[in-house]
């Protein structure tokens, strides 16, 4: 059992009242109190200037928190975001075969990224024997329009881009998608990341991260693959 003597004594509104007569200095030490204070006005009563001051210096420091709260979470998200980002580079820097390569690629995107759709072509005129690997003339046919630019694009997209990016079984569950070109020296392939949510990858979503990841992705791809160097 616990001993009563070590709880604090609650205090009433009569206790407090009489602390502050005595202590009438006690805000002038703790001025950050002030604007948690609740003080209501009676209909058709004046306003003071401070007490106007006082209201409005209130409700911007709950705008500034609140404000101050999101940027934390922000920064929190993408610290997250580079840690798995640069684990994701550095198993790249380090594979030494194709093979590791696209597998690094699509274990992180899956577990690390927790990313449910994900698609990883490569463009050769010939096998590569790993992966999946299409012609150029396949891919232009397909997505020629999501290559043309040779950046990001995110949105809702077709049926057929879908399907050729994740595939007949997986096409239908993808409501949006974020797609990046795999282009250095030459086009090497195109990476795709879907989710069910069509709202998810939206035209405005930063695409940083998934950016920086395909070009390192395209410098190390022909180091494994000649044939992808050819690719234009």
């Amino acid at each position: 059992m616990s001993d009563s003597q070590d709880s604090p004594v609650p205090l009433d509104s009569d206790a407090v009242a009489a602390y502050l007569r005595l202590h009438p200095e006690f805000f002038v030490d703790h001025d950050e109190l002030i604007p948690e204070l609740r003080i209501p006005h009676l209909p058709g009563e004046a306003v003071s200037l401070v007490e106007r001051q006082v209201k409005l210096l209130r409700e911007r420091n709950i705008e500034m928190r609140h404000r101050l709260s999101q940027l934390m979470d922000v920064a929190r998200d993408n610290d997250r975001l580079f840690d798995k980002t640069r684990r994701l580079i550095l198993a790249l820097l380090d594979a030494g075969s194709l093979e590791e390569v696209v597998g690094a690629v699509e274990d992180s995107l899956r577990h690390e990224f927790q990313v449910p759709f994900v698609g990883l072509i490569l463009f050769s005129e010939f096998p590569l024997g790993v992966g999946r690997t299409v012609t150029s003339a396949e891919a232009h046919q397909a997505i020629g329009s999501l290559l043309a630019g040779g950046k990001t694009t995110c949105g809702v997209l077709r049926p057929g881009e879908l399907e050729f990016l994740f595939g007949a079984a997986e096409q239908g569950q993808v409501g949006s998608a974020a797609v990046v070109p795999l282009s250095y020296q030459g086009l090497h392939g195109v990476l795709a990341i879907g989710s069910p949510d069509p709202q998810h990858y939206k035209s405005s979503l930063g695409t940083l991260f998934l950016s920086y990841v395909a070009e390192v992705l395209s410098r190390v791809l022909p180091r494994f693959a000649a044939p992808l160097r050819s690719v234009r």
